[in-house]
């Protein structure tokens, strides 16, 4: 084996994240770990590229102990992290990004022939085709990953780990993902691989753990198991089905009408019309930067539009104050937690109470009513299951999935006429997204309007009664639910022509 981890223990305070936790790699070998957010696999793997340090317990690489304080330590020992949030700089070059902090220099200057020629190589060895000489802010999701994989190659990594990798990828991009992991373990790398997306574990693993609650609950060959059993083992108990009720829309509740947003001479959104009407849920699919930040902004009243109008409940609300559009009944789950989501640095009390904070009985006169709040916070963690020590806790203390789940059940307990939901599911485990996802048909169900936007395809398949493609910040193409295959939708979103397949 070429790693194992033994008797690790991690807490933060009361939380245990890692609890006795034992797992090994193989080499060759492709090994997923799954479980709920919290349940700690994050943690584990944290530990092992040195990003943590645990409380007891020791690894094993290639039969060495091994003590890593920081992730040049693990590198050093043949490990590399792939990680979700890539980290590279735009303005620079594929080559320049590959060799970062490892250059090859002639001189006091950068070789740039050798560079580019020792870039040809590898990405020619592991198959990963890529122009060394391209910037990186003309590179395509897909293609930024690629180098972040080949940094990792070209330092020599033997271990290989992947943290959620497919996130904002295409299922086209998925594909090709899938199959460079494969290519790897057949060069001879050992991968681990961690993600929500069981359909992935299960086409590209050779084994998989499952952990719950900090431990690790079984162990399964992937061809001797399947998704429902993975399923319930990540959540405790059998997932529950559901069907979905053909819509029975009603008035238009949600609308855009030629909308239009230049920044900086460049046209973010061009002439952008679309509905959304009472007791329907509209997606909206396409490859992340395409204008679907810039869309949802416009409609919520954090970015000011540059033509066309903006209507809730009939009413124009275009270039209205934000606290404006959410008086007039709308709700908005915001695609980046932190950054518009929440206050991190407040408590979860505090995060709970955002748009309600004038609202009887939580406050009264403009003063605020702690126990009231108190009790709000804390019936909503408990609706939604989040995971957290009190009320009192900080929100930068929560898990990215726990986090998220609070913004959820904040914004859904407004009850409005319309819901914005963007990445309602980004980092939340298949039992908490199962939840959501029911929440989201029983407001559909009540008469809300629904618009998701979600870098899931199967997320905006399965919920959607109608599709909206965006690509390079126009709508090309609008499809009711069950006209359209997955594959079709991935070549709309990339700019390509379903009639000619390209």
């Amino acid at each position: 084996m070429v790693f194992e981890m033994k008797h690790i223990t991690k807490t933060y305070d009361s939380v245990v994240a890692n609890d006795d936790v034992r797992l090994h790699l193989n080499r060759g070998e492709i090994l997923s770990i799954v479980g709920e957010n919290g349940a700690g696999k994050s943690t584990i793997m944290k530990i092992l590229y040195g990003l943590e340090r645990p409380d007891c317990g020791e690894i094993y690489v290639n039969g060495k102990l091994c003590r890593f304080h920081d992730p040049s330590d693990a590198m050093a020992a043949g490990i590399g992290m792939v990680q979700q949030h890539f980290m590279l700089f735009e303005q620079m070059t594929v080559a320049e990004n590959i060799l970062f902090k490892n250059e090859l220099k002639k001189g006091p200057f950068m070789d740039m022939n050798r560079t580019v020629d020792t870039v040809r190589q590898i990405s020619e060895r592991y198959e990963l085709k890529i122009d060394p000489l391209a910037r990186i802010a003309d590179c395509p999701v897909g293609l930024r990953q690629r180098v972040e994989i080949l940094k990792i190659l070209y330092q020599n990594a033997e271990i290989i780990i992947f943290d959620e990798p497919s996130a904002v990828l295409t299922p086209l991009e998925v594909d090709a993902l899938l199959e460079t992991i494969r290519g790897l373990a057949r060069a001879g790398k050992s991968i681990v691989l961690i993600t929500h997306k069981l359909q992935e574990v299960m086409a590209v693993s050779d084994r998989v753990y499952v952990m719950r609650q900090g431990r690790v609950v079984a162990e399964r060959m992937a061809g001797e198991t399947d998704i429902a059993e993975l399923a319930m083992l990540m959540v405790g108990h059998p997932l529950a089905s559901y069907e979905i009720e053909p819509p029975k829309p009603g008035a238009t509740l949600l609308e855009t009408k030629d909308l239009r947003l230049v920044e900086n001479g460049r046209e973010m959104l061009s002439d952008v019309s679309l509905h959304v009407n009472a007791g329907e849920i509209v997606g909206i699919a396409g490859v992340s930067g395409n204008g679907q930040s810039e869309l949802i902004r416009c409609i919520t009243g954090l970015e000011k539009v540059t033509g066309g109008q903006v209507l809730v409940g009939g009413r124009d609300m275009t270039n209205r104050s934000v606290r404006e559009i959410r008086d007039a009944g709308l709700a908005h789950i915001s695609e980046d937690r932190y950054v518009w989501g929440s206050a991190p640095e407040g408590t979860l009390e505090e995060n709970a109470l955002m748009a309600r904070q004038d609202e009887m009985p939580y406050s009264r006169r403009g003063i605020m009513r702690p126990k009231a709040i108190r009790e709000y916070a804390a019936r909503l963690i408990g609706d939604f299951n989040v995971k957290a020590s009190s009320p009192a806790q900080k929100m930068r203390e929560l898990s990215g999935g726990n986090a998220q789940k609070l913004i959820v059940a904040r914004e859904m307990s407004l009850d409005t006429p319309v819901l914005i939901c963007c990445e309602p599911t980004r980092g939340i485990d298949i039992g908490a997204m199962e939840a959501i996802h029911s929440r989201m048909l029983q407001r559909r169900q009540d008469g809300a309007a629904i618009l998701l936007v979600s870098s899931e395809l199967t997320e905006i398949m399965s919920l959607s009664d109608r599709i909206y493609v965006l690509f390079e910040g126009r709508i090309v193409g609008e499809f009711k639910r069950g006209s359209m295959d997955d594959k079709h939708l991935g070549l709309l979103m990339v700019g390509g022509s379903i009639e000619h397949g390209q």
